[in-house]
């Protein structure tokens, strides 16, 4: 019974010192960077001193990760909050909405992003001798997990090689795909195994989602998408909406408004030119649905953007 006490203590102290010494090593690497690539292949961190207003993005199929502070990921209409305590997986890549709600010069926030090799994940569940059901209902494509102990010490480990750069080429996969590992044995590895097992409905949305994303300016037809899935139109309907929260029109509309957004951002580019650059046909409906989503027209946005850069 003590011994029971004593050990209900102790893993959270040790998580809260593991979260603290992650939280000193992002600070470490990031310096007074915002946002910092790691020379860990698909590792990056991320330090904010204040909340940040909502930012639209695609995120990667990946594992995030926050040492200190707090953030909110909206995806369609659906809301994900995580911090210290749990982490966010991502099993394909998708347009969010973003910003960081726990944040301060004290207690900055502190978060890293790992790049998920869906690959290895099915490699592993191979290897593993993992059961995978290849069938049945798609699952979310986002969701937020309770972190481990474990898989904290996996991700200070893979963060410390940064100290042995020499080591990183041979070291770094080998701790990834521990860390890939551990995922697929959380509550959260049925969502992993499916996106990578050939022939679930999740691998089947998988790809209809790369072609989405490669191919966004192109007019869409659903019959046709549904017909590479190889669904049925209200079939394939029904699992793209359950793994993305979206619609593929309205999948795509997003695609096609983030990379507008940076066009105009990071290019220069003029509102008329991004609306064709991206695929639309109607400068009109663009600022309509560029209003819709961002919550000004264009041009009001982007000087908006650039005015809170610049302070």
């Amino acid at each position: 019974m003590d011994d029971h006490k004593i050990n209900s203590v102790e893993i959270p102290e040790k998580m809260a010192d593991a979260s603290r010494r992650l939280a000193t090593s992002i600070a470490r690497w990031t310096g007074d960077e915002n946002q910092a690539d790691a020379k860990v292949p698909g590792l990056r961190f991320s330090r904010w001193t204040t909340p940040t207003e909502p930012t639209s993005y695609t995120l990667e199929s990946s594992i995030c990760l926050i040492a200190q502070g707090s953030k909110r990921v909206l995806l369609g209409e659906d809301a994900y909050v995580y911090d210290a305590t749990r982490f966010l997986i991502t099993s394909v890549d998708l347009p969010v909405v973003a910003n960081i709600i726990e944040a301060s010069t004290e207690k900055p926030y502190l978060g890293l992003v790992l790049e998920i090799d869906l690959k290895e994940i099915s490699q592993l569940t191979v290897d593993s001798g993992l059961p995978v059901s290849r069938s049945g209902q798609a699952q979310k494509g986002m969701a937020v997990g309770r972190l481990s102990l474990p898989l904290l010490e996996t991700f200070q480990r893979l963060i410390d090689l940064l100290d042995e750069e020499e080591n990183i080429k041979i070291l770094a996969p080998l701790i990834k795909r521990e860390i890939f590992f551990r995922l697929l044995t959380s509550d959260q590895g049925p969502r992993l195994q499916q996106i990578a097992a050939s022939g679930s409905h999740s691998h089947q949305i998988s790809r209809a989602i790369t072609w989405l994303k490669n191919n966004y300016t192109r007019p869409l037809s659903v019959n046709e998408l549904a017909a590479s899935a190889g669904m049925s139109r209200s079939a394939f309907h029904s699992h793209f909406k359950v793994m993305t929260s979206m619609t593929p029109l309205q999948f795509q509309k997003r695609l096609r408004l983030n990379e507008a957004r940076r066009l105009m951002l990071t290019e220069n580019l003029d509102a008329m030119t991004a609306t064709f650059e991206v695929g639309y046909e109607s400068a009109s409906q663009f600022s309509r649905e560029y209003s819709r989503l961002f919550g000004a027209p264009p041009l009001r946005d982007i000087n908006r953007l650039r005015d809170t850069a610049s302070t």
